[in-house]
């Protein structure tokens, strides 16, 4: 059997597998992350690995599955993030996520060194404060003290993966996330890594995610409580899997969104796809030798998560699915906007500056519009993400949805009147990170192939746009863009 392990912002999901990939039983171990203004997004490392260790010995004792049946272990996780680690390959200080956006000066230096679409070019992403090199950069230039302890530095699931086996390693996908990574070499950018002003020893090797990282320490064994000989097999960052987890290994299985802490559409292609107006970037796939392009917007479960703590009774306990369900079809929001940049915006327009708001606001306006507003503004958002994709040549007819927010009849109501395309739900949705993770243990075992994840996760329903309602939609995504447009200038001059 395999274990699959997510590092999600909220918490580890965590999976256990038979040994073709089909699901056994799954548990979520919570973990914080600490928000504060200037852009600070931190998590601390330790809180995953232990949310590893909870969740591994929780799996095991709730479905009595014997130890030593446990061939494999493996970890998907949040992309993008820089863990920095000193001599002993311990943090140096807490992990800056994703979500941190204070390295606007970082991107800046890079793109003066190098220029911003010769980067895109190498890169197959835009220089950004979202992405690793930026965030080192930073620690360098703002923390001198803790700088002088690091020694190497890696992201999430690197450092589960080294508390397991020992080993500083990274895969494909993860190292594509980086702002660091030559795409058409598979190597580690000489020329951006040069520019960052950073030593190139900083960084580690870079193996296929189906590769097997090694076997547990008697540590780490005797922490999760398994044999010392279970494998571990790299992994990689959570979009790819989500890929792999919606069945999604092929370009002929088309498109998904994963509807998450952040949100993304994405699909797999044979190569890396560049937008000349450089919207959308591609990552490379925990599939050896294919690609994802990738749209994704910061804030899309979390604008969801965040009006649902403001008008729930207790924040602590959001409730969200009665929120969202009294959002309903029948509730109109009159000319209502929310621009969903609560943590800046990556796609489409890469401004870190931007930021949430209600547009339109009247007296009339309850908690249903407020709720509804939301799931249109991140709708809104994404449909300028696929449209980007399509004038870029790619074709979507379909999505298929998966993450929390793929739980809501309303939610992907929502979705598919405002894209124009059925939008359905699969069997696994909140699970599919770790579905992909199992099977790409599965793969990196010997014990099938990719095309297997196909068979594991159906389709379950099926949301059809309304033809009078897209159309409304189609004038209000007009809107709403020129709402950013009309603020963006504010945004940029908001005090620091």
């Amino acid at each position: 059997m395999i274990i699959a392990h997510d590092l999600g912002t909220t918490g580890n999901k965590a999976s256990l597998h038979h040994d073709d990939g089909r699901l056994v039983a799954s548990v979520t171990v919570p973990y914080p992350a600490h928000f504060a203004a200037g852009g600070i997004a931190e998590q601390n490392p330790s809180d995953w690995w232990n949310a590893v260790v909870e969740a591994t010995r929780d799996l095991i004792a709730r479905t009595g599955t014997a130890a030593t049946d446990i061939a494999g272990l493996v970890v998907s996780g949040q992309m993008m993030g820089a863990v920095l680690l000193d001599a002993d390959g311990e943090p140096a200080r807490p992990a800056i996520i994703w979500a941190d956006t204070r390295s606007g000066a970082q991107q800046r230096e890079l793109e003066a060194a190098i220029g911003a679409e010769h980067a895109y070019g190498i890169l197959g992403h835009r220089l950004n404060p979202t992405y690793s090199v930026e965030k080192i950069m930073w620690v360098r230039d703002n923390e001198p003290d803790v700088w002088a302890r690091v020694r190497r530095v890696c992201v999430a699931k690197d450092f589960i993966v080294l508390r397991l086996t020992g080993r500083l390693a990274t895969d494909r996908s993860d190292a594509s996330g980086t702002n660091a990574y030559d795409q058409a070499a598979g190597t580690w950018s000489d020329e951006v890594v040069r520019a960052a002003r950073l030593d190139p020893a900083l960084f580690p090797e870079i193996l296929d995610s189906t590769r097997i990282a090694g076997t547990l320490t008697d540590a780490a064994a005797d922490a999760l409580g398994l044999p010392a000989s279970v494998r571990v097999v790299m992994g990689g960052g959570d979009g790819p899997m989500a890929a792999v987890g919606s069945g999604v290994v092929a370009p002929e299985d088309g498109a998904y969104v994963c509807l998450g802490t952040s949100s993304w559409i994405s699909f797999a292609a044979d190569a890396p796809l560049h937008d000349p107006a450089m919207r959308t970037f591609t990552f490379d796939n925990v599939v050896p030798g294919s690609f994802v392009p990738t749209a994704t917007m910061q804030a899309g479960g979390a604008s969801v998560q965040w009006i649902s703590e403001a008008l729930s009774p207790d924040p602590a306990h959001p409730e969200t699915g009665r929120l969202t369900a009294e959002a309903s079809a029948d509730i109109d929001t009159d000319d209502l906007y929310f621009l969903p940049y609560l943590l800046g915006e990556r796609s489409p327009m890469w401004d870190p500056d931007a930021r949430g708001a209600f547009v339109g606001l009247a007296r009339h306006h309850g908690r249903a519009h407020l709720v509804r507003a939301v799931l249109e503004g991140t709708a809104f958002n994404l449909l300028s993400c696929i449209q980007a994709f399509r004038e870029s040549g790619a074709v979507i007819d379909r999505i298929d949805a998966v993450g929390g927010g793929a739980q809501s009849d309303v939610y992907l109501s929502v979705l598919a009147d405002v894209w124009g395309v059925p939008v359905r739900r699969r069997t696994i949705v909140e699970e599919a990170n770790s579905l992909g993770a199992a099977v790409t243990a599965a793969v990196g075992l010997g014990l099938t192939d990719f095309s297997a994840a196909r068979a594991l996760s159906e389709v379950t329903a099926e949301f059809t746009p309304d033809a009078g309602r897209h159309a409304v939609y189609a004038e209000r995504h007009a809107r709403f863009a020129d709402a950013y447009t009309a603020l963006a200038p504010w945004f940029a001059g908001r005090p620091r």
